[in-house]
């Protein structure tokens, strides 16, 4: 009997938990929703709570060493306290709201290798060892945000890669403690003055921030450094806006007489990326399923 006890602090025998999302592939603004289903072990338990939340990895900074770390930016509780019995199965509905600073891990149809993000399920047992289950999920950008990458593809530019960095941008509201970096290679006529690229959204109900940085390489005297450039609009108009001619003009205006400085808050400095299949983004970009493991991709290790 004691034996049988230890085992039940330990989870042997206890619910299992299988969460079935109605649709895996959602839009930041929009709704993640669906089912979870417990299916009760060999003896009765009682259930505190079952939990849904968004997590994915952030690159982190501790002291002079980077890691990568599991982060939950978004949590929904979908049942309380309840008494499952040995061998009953019970099905919990569920929504959950996609913040609008989540970050794509899908563009044009491609996962972007790298990103990763998914619904995790916490089934809280009392007296026991908790359970939890792990789904993954495709976020597509905003037409907003489609129509900024999209012009990027045409003006030539190539995917590098994308992570996600803990900090918050200065000048900007955020929500979320991390933001998303996109690196490109820059169209090839500023070969040897531009470095990289790097995009940032940063999106809300109404309105689409593009931040964009330019790694602008010095010469024999000095002359390099980081270029800024920010626009902020109404979804609707970034629709309409010639972000052909806009980002074009600025990045001549950076290679040419280095742009005007701006600024960013703690954090907003290291790689990141997104890529398209439209308009050629897609030299150099390596494609892969939002997870190749789900145990890599949520551990923190960096390989």
């Amino acid at each position: 009997m004691v034996f049988k006890k230890m085992l039940r602090k330990l989870g042997v025998g206890g619910p299992s938990v299988d969460t079935v999302l109605d649709h895996s592939d959602v839009r930041p603004g929009e709704r993640v929703t669906g089912q979870v289903h417990i299916q009760g072990g060999d003896h009765d338990v009682a259930i505190e709570h079952v939990a849904l939340s968004l997590v994915t990895r952030v690159e982190m900074e501790g002291g002079e060493h980077e890691f990568s770390a599991a982060v939950e930016f978004a949590r929904q509780l979908a049942s309380g306290r309840f008494a499952l019995a040995a061998g009953q199965r019970h099905s919990i509905p569920f929504a959950i709201e996609v913040p609008w600073e989540t970050p794509v891990t899908r563009v044009f149809g491609r996962h972007l290798h790298g990103m990763a993000l998914g619904v995790s399920t916490e089934l809280a047992v009392a007296k026991a060892v908790d359970k939890g289950d792990l789904d993954p999920l495709s976020v597509t950008p905003l037409v907003s945000q489609e129509r900024v990458l999209d012009a990027l593809g045409k003006l030539g530019f190539s995917f590098r890669k994308a992570d996600l960095e803990r900090g918050r941008i200065r000048g900007l509201h955020q929500e979320l403690p991390f933001f998303q970096e996109i690196e490109f290679q820059p169209p090839h006529q500023f070969a040897g003055r531009i470095g990289e690229v790097e995009l940032t959204f940063v999106a809300d109900r109404h309105h689409l921030a593009v931040v964009l940085e330019a790694d602008r390489r010095g010469g024999v005297f000095g002359g390099g450094g980081d270029d800024f450039g920010r626009w902020v609009f109404p979804h609707e108009v970034a629709l309409r806006t010639d972000w052909e001619g806009l980002v074009d003009e600025w990045l001549t205006d950076v290679a040419s007489r280095g742009g005007h400085h701006g600024q960013r808050g703690s954090g907003f400095g290291g790689g990141a990326v997104a890529a398209s299949v439209a308009g050629g983004l897609v030299g150099g970009m390596v494609l892969g399923e939002v997870f190749d493991e789900i145990g890599d991709v949520f551990d923190g290790d960096d390989d």
